[in-house]
């Protein structure tokens, strides 16, 4: 499918998003459109920024970095990734990556132990605000698990907060009562088709529509093209899968979403839907963010329920 796409941000000459801004959150407060975007700075750090909008599309940024990590937090120490915004009551809840390396000598908890390969250490962390500028550290909320790619269902069902995650390379859920302790951690879905055969991961935190949950999610092939995938989930259960797309509903087509710091990536992580469209915010090749206009029948009626 092809959707009307643009560039909404580029990296500045400064020295904390020089490398790259990518994969934002997005919230809407007073009218105005939030983005709190990741950006890389010239020592491989990343930072949270922030830009704000009238229209959606020409962002006014601030000129320091909004949130970085804690020093003294060691799943931190290489750098805060991929933030997630999900609006809770009056409550915006921002699930975000940390981002370490195991310490010398320690094991990796659920990766294999390669000496040829970084022993990344990332954990799933969340933060809460008002107003995106000033935030209540709620720590790591999954501290027994390398998982990523969070995002929680934007309503509280049964008493309890749903989290959505990846743990390489499949999409599993959790419920708390708390944002402290999980139970029911299950692998929720898996890869079916080559666009998505090396793994996948939750893109946006799940939209509400009539017909339950749509979950928008990412999917890279065994050649590490990044593309978007949708399914459906059920409103009374959100471990359960309706439908699901056979065949992404977009992959990296422009000049800006194949060329940057990792090639032919679209990594969405933030969503609005208005007027019957879904403006999706995304990182183009990790380089630059992106925005697509989606109409929402488009992936309804790209959803099979025969592919679970």
């Amino acid at each position: 499918m092809e959707f009307p796409r643009q560039v909404v941000l580029e990296p500045r000459d400064i020295w904390w998003e020089k490398g790259g801004v990518l994969n934002p959150a997005v919230v809407e407060i007073g009218g105005k459109i939030h983005l709190l975007y990741r950006a890389v700075g010239a020592d491989h750090i990343s930072r949270f920024g922030l830009a704000i909008s009238e229209d959606g599309e020409t962002f006014t940024r601030f000129d320091e970095p909004i949130f970085e990590g804690d020093p003294n937090n060691p799943y931190e120490r290489l750098g805060v990734e991929d933030p997630r915004a999900t609006v809770i009551g009056r409550d915006i809840f921002i699930t975000y990556t940390a981002a370490s390396v195991y310490p010398a000598g320690t094991k990796p908890i659920n990766q294999p132990l390669n000496p040829a390969h970084t022993p990344w250490r990332v954990r799933v962390s969340a933060l809460k605000t008002r107003d995106m500028r000033s935030f209540q550290r709620l720590g790591v909320i999954i501290p027994d698990l390398d998982s990523k790619d969070a995002v929680l269902i934007p309503a509280r069902h049964l008493g309890f907060y749903w989290l959505i995650h990846r743990v390489d390379p499949s999409i599993f859920i959790a419920r708390s009562k708390d944002l402290k302790k999980w139970e029911g951690n299950i692998e929720m879905m898996s890869s079916k088709e080559s666009w998505e055969e090396k793994k996948i991961g939750a893109a946006c935190p799940p939209i509400e529509i009539e017909e339950g949950w749509l979950l928008l999610y990412h999917g890279v092939s065994t050649n590490y093209t990044y593309s978007l995938g949708a399914v459906l989930l059920a409103k009374e259960n959100p471990a359960v899968i309706l439908k699901r797309t056979k065949y992404p509903i977009m992959s990296p087509h422009f000049d800006w979403e194949r060329r940057g710091v990792i090639n032919n990536v679209i990594f969405p992580t933030g969503a609005l839907v208005a007027h019957g469209k879904i403006r999706l915010y995304y990182g183009g090749a990790d380089k630059v963010i992106g925005l697509a206009k989606i109409p929402l029948e488009s992936i309804m009626s790209s959803l099979d329920e025969k592919i679970l």
